[in-house]
């Protein structure tokens, strides 16, 4: 792909969309906001043609938009206000919606789930570029993207920047709250991400919410592994969203959950006498019924706290107890393939909720498969624990994507 001098090479496209790529790069640099105006308007013109003639059914249908609330600009600046490491501050009022739309659950049933959307409030016509955000475990219902809405929230945070945000609430959350949550099974996962964007799409292209053609993805714990699931899911399928993607930023996520299970486990067996001796990676199957019990039981409350309101599926437990490695690779683990685009893995060395290990993993199996868009920089705090490295992962993620950003 030829140098170009508008976005950095940390958020460059591969060379399948180099005539793409470039096309929208010096649109993106060249002339004025009336031209950039004019080619939005065009865009979504066309793109609300497209969905009148070709609706979509079943997963990836939107269902329906409902307003939620306007923030405005004080209230997210005094947020912003109490982190200034951020070097940031808010730039625009945010318009929220509530998204709903059919994706796949755990047992691959179609179902309706729930997201927020996030706009911010620009000159009428002025296009902007989309962010898919993907959060964190979440152990209540109301913490919900689409259940807060709210200037705390991540998702409001980022539109508050000049992103056009969309936050799966994920199925289990929201309006699919009663069913079990899909915790860390990359085929649902992905699907609550990636029939999302073809949801919003939709929303967009019939409600005069403008997107300048750029989307970026990002997620932080949970929502790393999500945004990484999403984008092998788009990369193995080939997906129409894969024209508009600049690049991705998971941070501290459980990439390889067998690899995060083994550092759950190192610490279970610290605190209990008996499973420090008896409890061993490759040889979990082999122990008694009694004891794989109480072992299960001390890795379930690793993850999950007493007071939770919504359900998390924990499968990937019972598969790693049985040193099944073969169906955690088919149904759990996303770090073991080559990326094509750029994927900019951000992890603290401190981690105990996920462990730095796991991102050494990750990034080193990437690039034994051939990737060179993989790439991971260390958290720069000390300590570089998981919630530690929340602020200066945000940071990252905000300087990285709008180096490459067009129309904030």
């Amino acid at each position: 792909m030829p140098s170009i001098a508008c976005p950095p090479d940390l958020f460059r496209r591969p060379r399948l969309l180099a005539a793409a790529a470039c096309l929208g790069v010096l649109l993106g640099c060249g002339g004025g906001d009336g031209g950039r105006t004019e080619e939005g308007g065009n865009r979504q013109a066309l793109a609300a043609a497209a969905v009148r003639s070709a609706p979509v059914v079943g997963p990836g249908e939107l269902k329906s938009a409902t307003p939620i609330r306007t923030v405005e600009l004080a209230a997210m600046a005094s947020v912003f206000a109490t982190v200034p490491e951020l070097g940031v501050q808010a730039k625009y009022a945010v318009t929220t919606y509530r998204l709903t739309y059919v994706t796949k659950d755990g047992d691959g049933q179609d179902v309706v789930a729930s997201a927020l959307a996030a706009v911010p409030v620009k000159p009428a016509g002025r296009p902007s570029p989309v962010m898919s955000w993907q959060h964190g475990t979440l152990f209540l219902d109301a913490q919900a993207p689409s259940n807060t809405a709210n200037e705390s929230e991540a998702a409001v945070l980022l539109a508050s920047q000049g992103y056009i945000v969309v936050a799966a609430d994920y199925v289990g959350y929201g309006a699919s709250k009663g069913r079990p949550h899909p915790y860390l099974l990359s085929a649902p996962t992905a699907a609550a991400v990636v029939d999302l964007l073809t949801a919003a799409k939709t929303w967009r292209a019939t409600s005069g919410v403008v997107d300048n053609g750029q989307l970026f993805m990002a997620g932080y714990s949970e929502g790393g592994y999500a945004t990484v699931a999403a984008l092998r899911s788009m990369e193995t399928t080939g997906s129409p969203h894969l024209a508009n993607l600049v690049g991705v930023a998971p941070g501290a996520g459980p990439y390889s959950v067998t690899a995060t299970m083994d550092a759950a486990l190192a610490i279970v067996r610290q605190r209990s006498e008996l499973l420090r001796w008896v409890a061993w990676p490759g040889v979990l199957k082999n122990l008694s019924t009694t004891t794989r019990t109480l072992l299960r039981d001390a890795l379930v409350h690793e993850i999950l706290p007493d007071d939770a309101d919504v359900t998390l599926t924990t499968s990937f437990i019972d598969l790693y107890l049985a040193d099944d490695t073969a169906a955690l690779d088919a149904l759990s683990n996303v770090h073991d393939w080559r990326p094509t685009w750029p994927v900019l893995l951000h992890h603290g060395r401190d981690d105990r909720t996920v462990a730095y290990s796991v991102a050494t993993r990750t990034i080193a199996t990437m690039r034994a498969n051939g990737s060179t868009s993989a790439s991971l920089t260390d958290c720069p705090v000390q300590p570089a624990g998981h919630l530690d490295c929340v602020v200066p992962y945000f940071s990252f993620l905000l300087s990285r994507a709008a180096g490459a950003a067009r129309d904030l």
